[in-house]
């Protein structure tokens, strides 16, 4: 019970890595705000994972849905121990040129905006609670670029540095932030970043990544379990590779 009595939101929760996420802290003792643009699909996982668990419909590139995220979130957990910024997106597979406007704009929306939107929401709530703990959700992507990705490739760039940024200006209040790096795992996701879910493609991505598999949401719920828990006070700054070695 690693994370007993602590209180968690976690954006993007209703599938792929969020949906591990939240399935582990609750598992874990937490008590967890499940946000989700998918609003059905985070009621119908809270009503799985029982009284611990809290649905929240929200755009988190929306200020006033975040803020309202927050609002909702101190009323029903009566504090934010932990922010976990999961939602993401990205475009399809094509010449950097060729991504079109609204897909630019889209990706850094959801995958950049969302984290200063967040922040602006959160972060003076943990900062008059004394502590908290932040963890985003980057990508190997932002270490290691592949081609024709890349404006997701420059979003997860982005969100590595602002993890590093909060980390420095946030550590006098009491706050950790963190980030993981995942590879391409077994999510919903996964077909966008391939183009094409075909044997063959799979295993070209898989020929990438040493230990010869995808990451899986159980993986990256370890690793969120760990550095939102007391045992990494120590922890902050860091942006954890969970790639099966993609990125030596």
């Amino acid at each position: 019970m690693r994370l007993q009595d602590k209180r968690a939101i976690i954006t993007g929760a209703a599938s792929g890595f969020g949906a591990g996420m939240a399935r582990k802290f609750i598992a874990e003792g937490a008590s967890v705000m499940l946000a989700d643009i998918d609003g059905e699909a985070a009621r119908e996982l809270s009503d799985e994972l029982g009284a611990a668990a809290f649905a929240c419909q929200v755009d988190v590139s929306q200020a006033a849905d975040m803020q309202r995220l927050g609002s909702s979130a101190m009323e029903v957990l009566g504090g934010i121990d932990i922010l976990i910024n999961n939602a993401g997106v990205t475009h399809l597979p094509q010449a950097m040129e060729d991504i079109s406007e609204d897909d630019f704009d889209r990706v850094m929306a959801i995958n950049t905006k969302s984290v200063y939107l967040s922040a602006r929401t959160i972060i003076p709530i943990m900062k008059a609670q004394g502590q908290g703990v932040v963890l985003n959700i980057a990508s190997t992507a932002g270490v290691s670029p592949r081609p024709r990705l890349s404006w997701y490739n420059a979003s997860k760039g982005w969100v590595i540095t602002a993890t590093r940024s909060m980390a420095i200006e946030l550590a006098a209040d009491g706050i950790r932030v963190n980030a993981l790096n995942p590879v391409a795992g077994e999510t919903p996701l996964l077909k966008s970043f391939m183009g094409e879910d075909t044997p063959e493609v799979r295993a070209r991505f898989l020929s990438t990544i040493p230990l010869g598999r995808f990451s899986t949401p159980e993986d990256m719920a370890n690793a969120a379990c760990y550095l939102c828990s007391d045992e990494a006070s120590m922890i902050t700054g860091v942006c954890l590779e969970v790639d099966g070695g993609r990125c030596i």
